[in-house]
């Protein structure tokens, strides 16, 4: 096989191919005078298995240029087998027409892929599992809920009872797989949501009080949901309240706003890379998924189950 970084988050690339112990190829992604997307695979790869990881995050269109150009690159040097890697599916939120005359943006993103001519598509936590029926290719869409019982086991203190709570009754799912993992119970925060980008805390189903509480989601964007959900769990009783979310978004003043929150740690995966106000915050804290995504790029290659990966 081989392994291909585009821009968006070579860290992660750098160590999926470490974990693989299978160098990155080389390939030169760059940009002419005008900003236009400029690729250029500087080996061969006739006949290869090629792994392209590709996060679609800011700058999402930018990004998400490099992949299909990069794609449509090693299908004109006659690669075999093309998988996109996308850790962290951007326009995923754009799942539904969610009022008259509005795009389904993650239907267009996924006809671009397959149209550029991806053989399959390998991603994380998609904000809606239905999104893999947009893609007329395999699509594969792990979950992170192992790396995340794993780190929360190994920071448990035998002082309070865990609750893993959900932020909405969207995430309910998630989160009531992750308390099973754990053996905690499970609590759900009911929302109104006013207007984009803004929510406001209604009620919590279950008893927090005394409670190790753990939020859990998948994307945090502006950070209003956490911080608001982990404010209402103290008013509750809860002693503690952290979260753990599969992607870092953390747009405009979000590293700020977690910083002030009643939240003890947020933890997120390297699915973005981290930006500086990340890496120096004192209470958000970034954990790998380079061992579970080279994983299964190997099983993949090998033709190999890959939903075994979470039994």
């Amino acid at each position: 096989m081989k392994i291909l970084s585009c821009n968006s988050n070579r860290p992660l690339a750098e160590a999926i191919s470490a974990y693989l112990n299978v160098p990155l190829t080389q390939a030169a992604v760059r940009r002419f005078s005008d900003m236009e997307v400029f690729v250029e695979i500087l080996e061969n790869v006739r006949g290869e298995d090629v792994y392209i990881v590709q996060s679609t995050s800011y700058p999402a269109n930018d990004n998400l240029m490099e992949l299909l150009v990069t794609i449509d690159a090693l299908r004109r040097s006659s690669a075999r087998r093309i998988t996109a890697v996308i850790p962290y599916f951007g326009y995923a939120r754009q799942d539904r027409k969610t009022a008259p005359r509005t795009p389904i943006s993650a239907k267009l993103v996924a006809n671009l892929i397959t149209t550029a001519g991806a053989s399959r598509v390998l991603t994380l936590d998609l904000h809606a599992g239905q999104i893999q029926g947009f893609f007329d290719i395999p699509t594969d869409n792990l979950i992170a809920e192992p790396v995340f019982a794993k780190d929360i086991m190994s920071n448990r203190n035998n002082g309070n009872e865990l609750t893993v709570v959900s932020p909405d009754v969207g995430g309910v799912v998630r989160a009531r797989s992750i308390a099973r993992r754990l053996d905690a119970d499970l609590a759900i925060i009911d929302k109104r949501r006013e207007r984009a980008g803004m929510s406001e805390v209604m009620n919590i189903i279950g008893d927090v009080k005394d409670q190790r509480c753990i939020l859990v989601d998948d994307i945090v964007d502006s950070a209003g949901t956490l911080c608001n959900a982990a404010g209402a769990l103290m008013e509750a009783g809860a002693v503690s309240v952290s979260a753990y979310v599969t992607h870092g978004v953390l747009s405009g003043g979000a590293v700020a706003r977690v910083a002030a929150s009643p939240l003890e740690k947020l933890v997120m995966t390297d699915s973005i890379q981290a930006t500086e106000a990340v890496r120096v915050s004192q209470n958000i804290r970034q954990i790998s998924i380079a061992p579970l995504l080279g994983e299964a790029v190997r099983r993949i290659a090998e033709s190999k189950s890959v939903s075994s990966l979470f039994h």
